[in-house]
């Protein structure tokens, strides 16, 4: 979620997603040395998932990636307007996210630690639509680290009180979560406020929301990432700033991304897949299409930045759709947050 793969000829795709960086290599990319890769499916809720776990460093200099795990869940129904749908999904995500969450607890010596506390970040300008998934997931999380059980009379209710360590003393997780903005609105790093936050607060776990960039059209809005390295706010369009994980901020990062954008020149790309294939059915047409189609798809995609950049820059497009789309997985993620951080059922909390 942290880096753009680069070739050895300084080939670079624009992409946040694991999976479409296994997808890169030849083969179904299982056989990628320090890669492991399953994949499975669920009927109840017609989703795929495929886990890429990068185990060493060799693993993690042929994706690009940091050493971890990669969990994404592909639904094309995620992109129509299905309450009931995106409730499956939901509860999909938060088995996932508990299993993720469970494991990271566990490495750190922290998984009986009762009550959890959780730090949610939204990541993103509110402002943009496509970038606004962090900020929305945010605005739709119910934060109860401020609130305390109180014994009144026989009746237990909920009172506000002034949050510290003493909010330990409750028996239930404790959610608190911020939206640092951008750095153009603040004038700070969003990991230099959130190291600030962490130390003050002392939370056991991030989870941080982002949009990402894809490679394929097709994945916008229909995929969401999870992983357990952290993130690198702004990578997937080029635009770096300094990382959030475990080693920048001293607690695990848990990382939610969907992809919202992805770069006029993969779309031409594809485009030209399917040209290729038009070309190659007319004689004609069929030396120029085998020209294109030999090729190495690096040099392909170089070919087309040449001729768009100069003329349009490094252009990223998103769905007409993308507001909807952006406001039905917020609430998505931010059910499937409350399930994994309160349990699916009563008593079900990590």
């Amino acid at each position: 979620m942290d880096r753009k793969r680069k070739t050895a000829d300084g080939f670079e795709v624009r992409t946040d997603l694991a999976l479409e960086e296994r997808e890169s290599f030849k083969g179904d990319g299982g056989e990628v040395s320090g890669v492991a890769l399953r994949e499975w499916e669920r009927d109840r809720s017609q989703a795929r998932f495929t886990e890429v776990k990068i185990i060493n460093e060799q693993g993690a200099r042929a994706m690009g990636k940091p050493v971890g795990t990669y969990l994404t869940l592909e639904a094309d129904q995620l992109s129509q307007k299905d309450e009931e749908y995106h409730s499956r999904i939901s509860r999909e995500l938060a088995g996932e996210l508990s299993r993720l969450m469970r494991d990271m607890l566990r490495r750190e010596g922290a998984e009986g630690r009762r009550p959890l506390s959780v730090l949610a970040v939204g990541l993103g300008n509110s402002q943009v639509t496509p970038d606004s998934l962090g900020p929305r997931v945010l605005g739709n999380l119910r934060m109860t680290r401020h609130l305390e059980k109180r014994e009144t009379d026989g009746s237990s209710r909920e009172e506000d009180f002034w949050p510290g360590q003493e909010a330990r003393r409750g028996k239930k997780p404790q959610l608190s979560g911020i939206v640092p903005g951008v750095m153009a609105q603040t004038g700070m790093e969003t990991a230099e406020i959130l190291k600030g936050i962490v130390r003050q607060t002392q939370p056991d776990l991030v989870i941080a929301i982002d949009a990402l960039a894809a490679r394929s059209v097709r994945r916008l809005g229909t995929t969401i990432q999870l992983t357990d390295t952290g993130i690198q706010p702004g990578s997937g369009v080029g635009n770096h700033r300094h990382s959030l994980t475990r080693e920048s901020l001293g607690i695990p990062v848990l990382a939610i991304g969907v992809p919202t954008v992805v770069g006029a020149a993969a779309i031409v790309q594809d485009t030209l897949s399917a040209l290729i294939g038009v070309l190659q059915r007319s004689a004609p047409e069929k030396r120029t299409g085998d020209w294109i189609e030999d090729m190495r798809p690096e040099d392909q995609y170089q070919l087309i930045r040449e001729l768009l950049e100069p003329e349009f820059g490094p252009l990223y497009v998103t769905p007409p759709d993308i507001d909807q789309s952006v406001k039905q997985l917020s609430f998505t993620i931010s059910e499937g947050i409350h399930q994994a951080v309160f349990g699916l059922d009563e008593g079900e909390s990590l």
